[in-house]
């Protein structure tokens, strides 16, 4: 038998997704979330660096697949919808095939980094059997993270308010 607080919970819930709107509170949401993710992905390879800070724990060069994620995100998400459907942006020398260009190559940046980084874990740490894990761990999450955080946020934002 569930206790009360559930029996509670669970007869309320229809009503408080029925009457719930994100509307307004959308882009708010989407930006929370993407920021939490993309904040808690590099969390994981600060700690990673912190606990094994010799090279032969853990390749400081590995951090350039979370750079090129990074930048990736940025690049996915200075695009907007608009621009990339052709609404809004006319202008400039290749016009709306630019953005889409520029997406586009954002995308593969992104993709490209995840790849990389599952090399890494595989390649690194798992196939030779490494006694340390947690590197290789830590760079596949933050770049998983980043790219969730990147999908998110291009996806999760509605551009009606914008003028």
């Amino acid at each position: 038998m569930m206790p009360q607080c559930c029996v509670t919970i669970t007869e309320n819930m229809p009503a408080i997704c029925e009457n719930w709107d994100a509307g307004e509170r959308r882009n708010f949401m989407a930006a929370v979330t993407s920021g939490a993710m993309f904040a808690l992905g590099w969390w994981f390879v600060i700690d990673a660096a912190a606990r094994y800070p010799s090279t032969t724990d853990f390749n400081h060069a590995y951090h350039v697949c979370g750079v090129i994620a990074t930048l990736a995100l940025l690049m996915v998400n200075t695009v907007s919808n608009g621009q990339v459907r052709g609404d809004m942006y006319t202008d400039g020398c290749i016009g709306p095939y630019g953005a889409r260009i520029w997406l586009f190559l954002g995308l593969m940046l992104s993709f490209g980094s995840l790849i990389a980084a599952c090399w890494i874990l595989f390649g690194g740490y798992v196939i030779p059997k490494s006694q340390i894990q947690w590197p290789g761990v830590a760079i596949f999450l933050q770049n998983m993270f980043i790219f969730f955080s990147s999908i998110i946020y291009k996806i999760g934002r509605s551009e009606e308010n914008w003028g």
